[in-house]
């Protein structure tokens, strides 16, 4: 008969390969974190420190961070900065954790790359639906890549290489803001609800709320520069992109 600790390996070895990164200087929450992600069959690394954790992802290629804001030595803040200037590891997704819920902090995490973020404390059931959406989204993004490049007001979005330019200037966009920008520019002239902007570019099985839209359009805007204002705020309702023609 196999013990239970047998059939977790097992498990793992069976349901999952992905493997997660986690980097958080409280080892209680960190053995917390890594004990439930395990149980899901995921491969999971740890650490404590930001140097550590940034030598960890350079050697093993997670296919995902779990990256707490306040570390020693270099920040999450800063770690990720570091992650997503980095053409070998900016396609990892970050998922930030944080004991700070003010708006600020979660515009500076979302933008400087990160794909989600949860504040202290949360219940382990929510982190770990969190990884699912984030990895599943992760895995999909080919079919973003598939749609036809957008051209408006010198503003040019394309998925075949992933890449956005405002004025002929590369725009350094998240995986998350960039399937935003082109959904809404894919439908120009058409208002969304930002519970229909969830469903359609966040996921309906992520557990978000509405404030996340906020934060994107936010980031966004401020990395069009002069095109900002292609993104129209229908106020009480949600978003549109200009429709110029």
């Amino acid at each position: 008969m196999l013990s239970s600790s047998m059939i977790l390996e097992k498990r793992q070895t069976l349901l999952k390969t992905e493997k997660i990164v986690v980097i958080e200087d409280e080892t209680d929450i960190l053995e917390v974190i890594a004990y439930n992600l395990k149980r899901e069959g995921y491969d999971v690394v740890t650490s404590t420190s930001g140097e550590d954790g940034l030598e960890k992802i350079d050697k093993l290629k997670p296919n995902l961070v779990v990256l707490d804001l306040m570390l020693p030595e270099v920040d999450g803040i800063e770690l990720c900065r570091k992650l997503k200037a980095d053409p070998v590891t900016q396609s990892i997704p970050v998922i930030m954790v944080t004991a700070k819920g003010e708006e600020s902090d979660v515009v500076l995490g979302l933008g400087v790359g990160a794909d989600d973020y949860v504040t202290k404390p949360f219940s382990p059931r929510e982190l770990t639906a969190r990884v699912k959406a984030v990895l599943r989204r992760s895995k999909s993004k080919g079919e973003t890549d598939r749609r036809e490049r957008v051209t408006v007001e010198g503003v040019v979005i394309d998925p075949q290489r992933h890449e956005v330019k405002v004025d002929g200037e590369d725009v350094l966009l998240t995986a998350t803001e960039f399937r935003l920008l082109h959904f809404l520019a894919s439908h120009p002239g058409r208002v969304f609800t930002r519970d229909h902007l969830l469903t359609r570019v966040i996921g309906e099985d992520a557990i978000v709320i509405d404030r996340n839209i906020d934060v994107h359009v936010r980031a966004i805007r401020k990395k069009l520069g002069p095109r900002r204002e292609l993104i129209e705020t229908i106020r009480g309702v949600g978003y549109r992109f200009q429709d110029r023609d």
